[in-house]
Parts: C-alpha cells; sequence; structure tokens
C-alpha cells in the first residue's frame, strides 16, 4: 500500500478548499516549504477501475482500495487514491497481467514491487526496512517479543534457582564433583579477578590518600580564610560608620549647594530679563537711525526730482512751438488735399459708370460657365460610367483568366478565330482548370514556414559543418600534441626505466621499445630486462621474482618523471626473495620524500623501512583490533 501510494502518502488531507489555501498562504509567508493538500470537499472518484476483467487474472488480490479500512467519511479519499491500482502476488503475475492488457495499468505486489502504466518497473529494497505504514504494526510485533524474550528470562531465571537447588542435594556425588571442578576452574579465574581488584583497589586507596591530604590543605585554607573574612568584617564595620558621617556631611553640603543653585537661578533670571530689556533699546535705537537716513535720502531725491522736473518744463515749452509751426504746415497740405479730393470724386463717379457696364457683361459670363459647368457635370457622370465598366472588364478578366489589362493586350489572337471558337477554348481550359482540384489557399503562408524551416536547417547545417571542421582541426592538434608528447615521455621512461633497473637489479639492462609497424598512440610496448649475468630477454621469459621486479622498476620510473602526493601499494614485492626485498625498500625510501606511500606488506624487509605500522590482530573471535606503531618517535 506505502508502494501504490508512492508520494501521495505525506500529502495533507483537510476538511475544504479554504483550509488548503490558508495552509499554502501560511506557507508561503514563513518560507517553510512546499506541501499537497487532498480537501475532502473537491476530492472525487475517478472514475473507477476500467478494466474490471482483469480482476479475475491468475494471482489478483483485488483493488487498493478494497483492501485497506478507512473511518467513515474518507471512503472517497481511499477510493480516489487507490481505486485505480491492481495488487498482485507476485511480479511474475503482475508482469504478465500487464503485458496482456498493453501495459496500461498500474499494479504493486504484496513484496512492493510497482509496475506503472507505460511499462517502467521499480522494485528492490530499502536499507531500513521499516515502512510509513507498517511501524505501528512492526512496534506491537516487537513489544510482544520483547514480552516474550522477559517471560523466557523469568523461565530461564527459575531454572536456575531449581538448578542451584539440586547442586545443592547432588553436591556429594560424582556430578557434583565434576561441576566442583568446573567451579574450582571458575574460583581460580574469580581469585584472579580479586587479586585485579585488590590491585585497583590499592591504587584507588592511595589516590584517596592523596585525596585526604589535598582536603586537608583546603580545611587550613578554609580556616585561614575565615580569620581572613573576619578581620574584613571588623574593616568594613569600620569603613560603614565612616560611611555614615560622611552621608551627614554630604546631606549639608547638598541643602547647601540647593540653595546656592536656587539663587543662581534668580540671578541668571534678573540677567536674562535685563538682556532683553537691553536688547530692545539698542533695536529701537537702530530703528531710529534707519529711519532717519532713509528721511534724508527721500529728502535728496524729492531735490533732484524738482530740478528734473524744471528741466522738463522748459523742453515742454520748447515743444509746443515747435507743434504750433507744424499745425499752420499742415493747415496749408489739408486745402491741397481738399483740391485733390474733389478731383477724384470725379473721376470716381466715371468709373463707377464703367463697373457697371462691366457687371452686365460678368453676368453675362457666368450664365454660361453655369451651362459650362452642367455639361462637364453630365460628361464626367457619363467618365465614371465607362471606367466602372472598365473596372468590371478588369475584374472579370482577372477572375475569369487571372490576367491582367497589359497582358491581355499582349495575347494573340489567331486571325481565323470566331468567337464560338474562342467560347469553346474557354470552356475547354477551364474544365482543365476544375480537373486540377481545389486551390491550396495556405499554398503563401506554408512557403514562408518551409522557407523558414530550410533557412533554419541550412544555418544549423552549416554551423554543424563549420563545428565539424573545427573539431576535425582539434582532433588533429590533440593527436599531433599527443603523439609528440608521448614519444618525449616515452623516451624520458626509458632513460629512467633503464636506471632504475640497474639500481634494483645491481647492473643488468633494462630497455622498453614500441611493436614496430603500428600506430603509435596504438601500438603495444615490449619490456625487454638483462638481469646481470643473462641475455636480453622479453619480460615474459623471466621468473616470477624478475618480471615482479621489473613491473616495480617500470612503477618507479615513472614516478620518479612525475611524482604523485600518495601512493597505495599492495603486496607488489611478495614474489621477491629477501635480498631483492632489501633493495626495493631501500629505493622506496628514496621516494617518499615527494611522495606519501601505504604499503600492504608481510615482508619484513620492508616493515624496517617503514616510518608508522599498522597491525591488525584477533585476540578475540570476531574482534579485530588494530596495533599502531609510530617508528619515527621510538627512533627519536
Amino acid at each position: 500500500i506505502e508502494t501504490a501510494l508512492g508520494g501521495s502518502i505525506q500529502n495533507i488531507v483537510t476538511d475544504s478548499e479554504a483550509t488548503a489555501k490558508n495552509l499554502i498562504g501560511y506557507l508561503k509567508k514563513h518560507k517553510f516549504g512546499r506541501a499537497t493538500f487532498l480537501p475532502l470537499s473537491s476530492i472525487t472518484a475517478r472514475g473507477g477501475f476500467s478494466k474490471k476483467e482483469a480482476l479475475s487474472e491468475a494471482g489478483v488480490v483485488g483493488l487498493a482500495h478494497t483492501l485497506v479500512k478507512v473511518k467513515g467519511g474518507y471512503d472517497r479519499l481511499a477510493e480516489y487514491l487507490l481505486g485505480r491500482i491492481l495488487v498482485v502476488d507476485n511480479i511474475d503475475h503482475a508482469i504478465a497481467i500487464s503485458r496482456k492488457y498493453q501495459y496500461s495499468l498500474r499494479i504493486v505486489t504484496l513484496e512492493g514491487e510497482l509496475l506503472a502504466a507505460g511499462g517502467s518497473m521499480t522494485g528492490g529494497a530499502f536499507k531500513n526496512s521499516s515502512n510509513l505504514l507498517g511501524r505501528k504494526r512492526e512496534l506491537e510485533e516487537l513489544e510482544r517479543a520483547m514480552n516474550q524474550a522477559l517471560s523466557q528470562c523469568d523461565q530461564i531465571g527459575e531454572r536456575a534457582e531449581a538448578a542451584k537447588k539440586r547442586l545443592k542435594e547432588f553436591q556429594a556425588g560424582q556430578t557434583a564433583r565434576v561441576k566442583l571442578s568446573s567451579l574450582a576452574a571458575n574460583l581460580s579465574a574469580v581469585k584472579e579477578k580479586v587479586q585485579e581488584i585488590a590491585v585497583g583497589y590499592e591504587d584507588i586507596r592511595l589516590e584517596g590518600r592523596k585525596l585526604a591530604e589535598e582536603l586537608k590543605k583546603i580545611d587550613e585554607g578554609k580556616a585561614a580564610l575565615k580569620t581572613e573574612t573576619e578581620c574584613l568584617e571588623a574593616k568594613n564595620k569600620e569603613y560603614e560608620q565612616e560611611i555614615a558621617s560622611l552621608e551627614a556631611e554630604a546631606g549639608k553640603v547638598r541643602e547647601t549647594r540647593a540653595e546656592r543653585r536656587e539663587r543662581l537661578r534668580q540671578a541668571e533670571l534678573d540677567f536674562s530679563s535685563l538682556s532683553q530689556k537691553d536688547n530692545f533699546v539698542l533695536e529701537n535705537i537702530r530703528r531710529v537711525a534707519g529711519e532717519i537716513e532713509a528721511l534724508f535720502a527721500e529728502r535728496a531725491s524729492q531735490k533732484a526730482e524738482l530740478d528734473r522736473c524744471a528741466r522738463s518744463s522748459e523742453e515742454k515749452t520748447e515743444e509746443i512751438g515747435r507743434i504750433r509751426e507744424e499745425i499752420a504746415e499742415k493747415k496749408q497740405e489739408a486745402k491741397q488735399l481738399t483740391e485733390a479730393i474733389s478731383e477724384y470724386t470725379g473721376r470716381r463717379e466715371e468709373c463707377q459708370k464703367e463697373q457697371s457696364s462691366f457687371f452686365e457683361k460678368q453676368e453675362s459670363m457666368s450664365g454660361e460657365i453655369a451651362r459650362l459647368d452642367k455639361e462637364l457635370y453630365r460628361l464626367e457622370g457619363q467618365k465614371e460610367k465607362c471606367e466602372e465598366a472598365m473596372e468590371q472588364q478588369i475584374q472579370y478578366l482577372w477572375e475569369e483568366y487571372e490576367l491582367t489589362p497589359s497582358e491581355a493586350a499582349q495575347t494573340e489572337v489567331p486571325e481565323d478565330a470566331t468567337v464560338a471558337s474562342i467560347r469553346k477554348q474557354i470552356g475547354a481550359l477551364k474544365q482543365a482548370i476544375r480537373d486540377l482540384g481545389a486551390v491550396n489557399v495556405n499554398a503563401i503562408e506554408d512557403y514562408k514556414e518551409i522557407s523558414e524551416r530550410y533557412f533554419f536547417m541550412k544555418a544549423q547545417h552549416d554551423d554543424l559543418k563549420e563545428a565539424e571542421e573545427s573539431l576535425i582541426q582539434v582532433i588533429e592538434e590533440l593527436d599531433e600534441g599527443m603523439r609528440r608528447q608521448f614519444e618525449e615521455k616515452f623516451r624520458d621512461i626509458k632513460a629512467e626505466f633503464d636506471a632504475v633497473f640497474k639500481e634494483l637489479f645491481g647492473g643488468g639492462k633494462g630497455t622498453l621499445e614500441l611493436v614496430e609497424g603500428e600506430d603509435l598512440l596504438e601500438a603495444g610496448i615490449q619490456i625487454i630486462a638483462q638481469p646481470p649475468g643473462k641475455k636480453l630477454q622479453n619480460m615474459m621469459q623471466l621468473s616470477g621474482g624478475e618480471k615482479a621486479l621489473t613491473a616495480i622498476s617500470v612503477l618507479f620510473a615513472i614516478q620518479n618523471l612525475k611524482p604523485s602526493p600518495f601512493c597505495l601499494l599492495d603486496e607488489i614485492e611478495a614474489a621477491l626473495d629477501d635480498s631483492n626485498v632489501g633493495r626495493y625498500a631501500a629505493y622506496l625510501g628514496k621516494l617518499k620524500k615527494n611522495t606519501q606511500f601505504i604499503v600492504i606488506t608481510h615482508r619484513r624487509g620492508t616493515m624496517l623501512v617503514a616510518d608508522r605500522l599498522y597491525g591488525i590482530t584477533m585476540q578475540e573471535k570476531g574482534v579485530s583490533t588494530m596495533v599502531p606503531v609510530d617508528l619515527t618517535e621510538q627512533t627519536a
């Protein structure tokens, strides 16, 4: 059932959607995480189990919601969560049923395997076998097991008491002597234990003596502290009397200070009021002085204004004389203008006569213009009708034949063609057009979509081609760099291998060679070794110890060229004899300057050069104990 529920087992059931909404708001407000709520008011069954015939298949136990019991009011919730899950007895039946119904069912087995719709399968075992729904049952089973164990303990105790009674009754017999011998052995062990306890007791007693001495010293210190405390209390009383007298004097001083503070405050108030009066008088003086200065300035400005007015009066008198002269001149000009006006009046009467004759001509011209406007309006109407007829003909030409006037004008018509033959040809062409089928109105949009997709795919293709070229170039560069680096490092390892081989073997010669006729990066490597006193031969023709020492030489050669900070060696010298183990260990001691080695070994020679040893021993059966030894500290 827990497998069938899956993640829904952690969902929270609420009475209504409003409660779920409030809880979600609470989680958001306090940032407490996320949760899934199942409101009972909105939960409905999912349509039931559609494959009813599957319930009669072999191995089917039933639908999951019918196999559980829930409190009243939660039946609909159980059907919502488990109503479409089929429970079978084992995974073989589950696979057969799932395959028969085209993997459309969700199936669980009694052992917890899950076959989901679609074909996925889930199963296995948990590190902790307990589950959420079975904890209560397990607790009950554990409680029953505990009660049974306690009752068994009581029974064993009773049997032990009965055995003791029988032991006392049969002490005189042979069985008692056998038991007494075992008891004697136990007694000797008990005596040894008592002796150990006695030794421990002696140690405790010595420690108790030390503690008693320390307690004695503490008591002496307490007595000294008590004497010192009495002296301090006496001094404290004297200090308290002195403080009381000083407090009385301080009270008097505080009263005197309060009186003086009051007198000072009154003096400050008087000084403040006098300062305000002084400031008020000074302000009035400044204001009166400012008004006097303003009056003097105004007087000076008025005197200047009088002088200016006198000068302006003289200028106005002169200007009046000039204006009188101009008036006389203007009167003479007015007389001349009056004569000119009378002359212009005569001319105006003549022009008015000419204007009246002109108006008569204008009226006749207006009548002619109106007549021409009517004719123009009639002609424009005919023009519009002709244009409409032309537009209709053009539209008909386009709708019927999809031709423009210019294209139609370029169409050649046979000279011997008649209207009947042309109409017959038009009918045949229309039938051919109908035979072509319906027109794809979305052709333009399809073309746009396909062209966009084409250009997009073409851009991707170009990008892939560029990426392919760049990758090929990078691969070639890497291949070239790898070949160059491999050749350099192989030469270095070859030289270093020869040096290490000579040091470990005490002479001889070692070399590395590549298999000829193969690619450099794929070629095999041959290890050729010549121990002292032997001919040069392939490594596979050496003895077991020589092979191991040759392989160690290769390993140490690589380690010399590029030391690693940490290295683990697991009994690589197991096949070596004692002398070769000594040379191996000595060389290993040189390498530990740059590398930390952890060596798993049983060889004495290797252990002699180690800084720290960690041995595993089993003093008690089934209990392993580690024994560390720091050889560097012992050497120091």
